[in-house]
């Protein structure tokens, strides 16, 4: 692989938590983060995932979600006691059954040059069925056949599993529904299809035996997928040198076809739940096989914006750019708190 290196364009994030307005009466904006992107025309688009929750009331916790109600899709609130002991401040159980903290849509951002952005008051998506009931979580944009695929993590309290919605000007958008089951995430579509096939890399969530990897599959349609095959894993259990992505892995943004091959960003965790950057290269003509991929993290959560938040030590990466003039814009959430935004170069 050529000597690729990931150079941030700003010591401090270009956006942040404080920058979004709930859109939620008497909730909270509790993390602004992981945002998908893509040029549309002279517009840089950003569909930045808004984690969101009731105002906090001391002696309780208040859980937001999507209940049915006379049959429809409903937002709720549950409230409960508060945990006297020290808890996750993401995921809770209460009675056996987990809960997350904070309810996540996409919000949509714009901005001419990459930098300055103006974010939009109201969700682009927000939960809206059954399997979206936890939230929708961590997008990636793919511009395929003259219109944008958006495939999502929509969470339920069956697990996350893959949801998809297509729109041609980011104003309208058409959801599709859930296109893999749970437990199921990090799924970025090609740009263009391989020998007649759409391809789709994604994560399946193993349990028992096996570690979170980045699979391939394809379909006919873009919509029903088959044919999931193993990728490749992460590779610090056998060797630590690479222990910067022993705990697991996961696809970032849709790849990008280069003269080498499919380039394709994808994050690594290590057993400190520490994230990361890297990159893989893919054949061009069969993106089953791996030809090369990085030897050390391009980026790890060095700057203090990165190390502190509200999930702490991450830098995970779900949207990029590639500008007229070839230069690649990374748009990485930070912290699970704000984005930062860095410029893949080649050295």
């Amino acid at each position: 692989m050529k000597n690729y290196q990931l150079r941030r364009l700003s010591n401090q994030p270009i956006l942040q938590t404080s920058d979004v307005t709930p859109a939620i009466d008497g909730f909270e904006v509790l993390g602004a983060f992981n945002p998908a992107a893509c040029l549309v025309g002279d517009e840089v688009i950003l569909l930045l995932r808004v984690a969101e929750a009731p105002k906090a009331e001391k002696g309780f916790l208040n859980v937001p979600l999507i209940e049915e109600q006379d049959g429809v899709p409903t937002l709720t609130v549950r409230r409960f006691p508060e945990f006297t002991e020290v808890y996750d401040p993401r995921v809770v159980t209460i009675k056996g059954k987990q809960y997350l903290t904070s309810l996540s849509h996409l919000r949509i951002a714009r901005s001419h040059d990459g930098i300055h952005f103006k974010i939009d008051s109201k969700p682009f998506l927000f939960p809206a069925r059954m399997n979206e009931s936890y939230g929708i979580e961590d997008a990636r944009i793919t511009f395929l056949e003259g219109k944008y695929w958006i495939t999502y993590t929509a969470v339920s309290e069956h697990g996350p599993g893959v949801g998809l919605a297509v729109t041609t000007d980011f104003r309208n958008v058409e959801r599709v529904g859930l296109i893999l089951p749970p437990p199921n995430k990090d799924a970025a579509l090609f740009p263009a299809q391989v020998n007649g096939k759409y391809l789709l890399l994604h994560r399946p969530m193993v349990s028992d035996i096996g570690q979170p990897s980045v699979w391939l599959a394809e379909s006919d349609d873009g919509i029903h997928w088959g044919n999931h095959r193993f990728l490749f894993g992460g590779r610090g259990q056998s060797d630590p040198v690479f222990s910067w992505e022993g705990s697991k892995i996961g696809a970032g943004p849709e790849p990008i076809l280069t003269d080498d091959g499919w380039l394709v960003c994808y994050h690594g965790a290590d057993a400190t739940h520490a994230y990361s950057l890297a990159l893989a290269l893919l054949d061009k003509e069969d993106p089953s096989i791996v030809l090369d991929r990085s030897k050390e993290p391009l980026l790890t959560p060095d700057l203090l914006w990165e190390r502190e938040g509200f999930f702490p030590n991450v830098v995970f990466a779900n949207g990029w750019i590639q500008w007229p003039d070839k230069r690649i814009w990374v748009y990485y959430g930070a912290a699970d708190s704000g984005v930062g935004l860095a410029e893949l170069i080649v050295t």
